[in-house]
């Protein structure tokens, strides 16, 4: 395999390794080594977001004081008693999903803990509350972290916790959301050995082998302030594994950022979307539906978009950390169980191909993904994908096998050192094929590399502003971050992709950004002359066809009609 230089790929493999830990602020504490290659080895997680807010169906912490007063929010534990919490319940559904850890939101912006915590916060200047605000004052007054860790030790699942840095509820966090409060007074200091404490607790009491921090972003929150919780934390339990989120690290929902000045913390958190490839170890959080908190009726996602998203975020080298919001009688909703089970079924059966693996070495395309562990590549082709180019040699490969049933052959492509999988009529799949390498050597030293492409050159008649990030190109990098885009109010354009020699051609993934396009023709270049072999209406995020093959040198995609510019991230044929 061909070494492949990635600037931006080694620039941050150097930052983890330098800086990884407590930054440049606390640059003698570095990620525990373990603790991280135990994290990246789970590779499937639950998150749970619960509260008192589920009496309401509104978001956790979000609607207080927005769709809900800030009084009546905070008096909703009053009448939080979920009487059919069951956490034995909760952890087997985790462990039936496939699951290896469980990330409960302890304490959310909304101030409110779901442990007894012997911590009370202030209420005004000059006031601590009498009592805690926690579990402890409602009406049900269990110990929900307690009885959900024990529960979580006797499945196997790894017990961890959330915990917000801000906090709308204590008095001496500024600045607040949604609350008129004065803050006169208000003590950053105290607060912090407020958190601290209560920190503590959660590693002391339940034994929590991750701290995952939110609320994060606030001016008040600062990256020196990170790099002391980041050293506590460590001082109370080295074997601690603690997201980016404890510094000032994270940019946005994409969650990354691993600059020096500003950062703490092990892990990346991307949010509501699956990262880039990255080496350095990150974690997707998504919903289930659509609010982190439950949410009556709330939308839900379908099997196939579930498992897909676990597949693709391990392709990428990434965790996947999957929430569900129980309801306010403290069940697991039970189509969410039924869902989370359906991703079990298939994970039972195909584990091997997650758990314990790193992405790559063939960086993520739309259609497919690679994991790796040992001497074994895992080739997941999505969508009724029926073939892919390796960009590796066949004598590399020592055997092969369709995981999931039926027949591939597995060929070298003459005059390059590539191998091309192709799948039997018996062997693709909806969700996901999944075919499984054994090579003469260990696949984890290889250097990631791109999924070959037929594509020599691509060119479009529009581009968004004739940015270089927009062009063409973008389209057939085989990266589903990018994307080629037009300018607004676009109504017709053409992408033309000229292949690098002639290929068989005889079917195409296209996948669109927005669903704008609504008359289009797909041409290939045939003897010189262009030769229509689709003509479509909508596309939408994944779209794949296959027609009579033809021997092309180049293939254009004329959109005829869209609402506004259209986009795509990627275009792709096959044989």
């Amino acid at each position: 395999m061909k070494k492949l230089i990635y600037p931006l790929l080694a620039a941050a493999i150097a930052s983890l390794t330098v800086y990884a830990g407590g930054g440049k602020l606390a640059p003698d504490l570095k990620t525990h080594p373990e603790a991280i290659e135990e994290f990246q080895d789970w590779r499937f997680g639950m998150f749970i977001h619960w509260g008192p807010v589920a009496l309401k169906g509104t978001e956790i912490g979000w609607s207080r004081g927005r769709q809900i007063p800030v009084k009546e929010y905070d008096n909703l534990y009053k009448n939080f008693n979920p009487e059919k919490f069951d956490a034995d319940a909760w952890a087997r559904t985790a462990k039936e999903a496939g699951m290896k850890y469980l990330v409960l939101t302890t304490k959310h912006h909304d101030g409110f803990c779901l442990w007894p915590t012997q911590q009370r916060p202030w209420i005004s200047a000059t006031e601590q509350r009498e009592t805690p605000y926690s579990i402890a004052g409602t009406p049900f007054k269990r110990d929900i972290c307690k009885e959900l860790s024990e529960a979580c030790k006797k499945h196997g699942i790894a017990f961890c916790t959330y915990y917000s840095v801000a906090d709308w509820y204590h008095y001496d966090w500024t600045p607040r959301y949604h609350d008129k409060r004065p803050t006169e007074g208000a003590d950053m200091d105290r607060y912090v050995e407020y958190m601290n404490a209560q920190c503590a607790e959660l590693i002391k009491n339940y034994d929590t082998k991750l701290l995952w921090f939110d609320g994060e972003w606030f001016n008040t929150w600062t990256p020196e302030r990170g790099a002391k919780l980041y050293r506590f934390l460590r001082s109370q339990k080295d074997h601690l594994v603690i997201n980016n989120r404890v510094g000032k690290g994270r940019k946005g929902m994409g969650g990354k950022g691993w600059d020096p000045a500003v950062h703490s913390g092990d892990y990346d958190t991307p949010e509501q979307h699956i990262g880039a490839y990255n080496e350095n170890p990150w974690e997707t959080c998504m919903t289930i539906c659509r609010q982190w908190a439950w949410k009556p009726n709330d939308k839900m996602k379908s099997a196939k978009q579930c498992i897909q998203s676990l597949i693709r975020t391990n392709g990428g080298n990434g965790n996947f950390l999957f929430n569900v919001g129980p309801m306010p009688d403290g069940r697991i909703e039970p189509r969410q169980v039924e869902r989370l089970k359906e991703m079990g079924t298939w994970i039972k059966q195909y584990g091997e191909s997650i758990y314990g693996t790193r992405g790559g070495p063939f960086l993520p395309s739309n259609q497919v993904l690679s994991t790796r562990k040992g001497n074994k590549i895992f080739i997941h082709m999505l969508d009724n994908c029926k073939s892919v180019t390796l960009p590796m040699s066949k004598s590399l490969i020592k055997t092969s096998k369709v995981m999931t049933g039926g027949s591939a052959t597995i060929d070298s492509v003459r005059g390059r050192d590539t191998t091309t999988i192709t799948l039997g009529g018996d062997a693709t799949r909806e969700i996901a094929a999944v075919v499984e390498l054994t090579l003469t050597r260990s696949a984890m030293d290889l250097e990631p590399e791109k999924f070959f492409s037929w594509a020599k050159s691509a060119k479009a008649s529009n581009v968004y502003k004739n940015e270089a990030q927009y062009a063409a190109d973008k389209a057939v990098d085989g990266d589903p971050a990018t994307r080629w885009a037009t300018d607004e109010k676009t109504s017709e354009t053409t992408l033309t992709v000229e292949f690098s020699t002639e290929q068989h051609v005889a079917n195409v993934h296209i996948s669109e950004v927005y669903q704008r396009i609504e008359q289009w023709e797909l041409d290939l270049m045939v003897n010189g002359a262009w030769k229509t072999v689709i003509q479509g209406t909508k596309i939408g995020a994944t779209f794949t066809q296959s027609f009579p093959g033809q021997n092309a040198t180049a293939a254009r995609l004329r959109i005829i009609k869209a609402s506004d510019g259209p986009s795509l991230s990627e275009i792709h044929f096959g044989q």
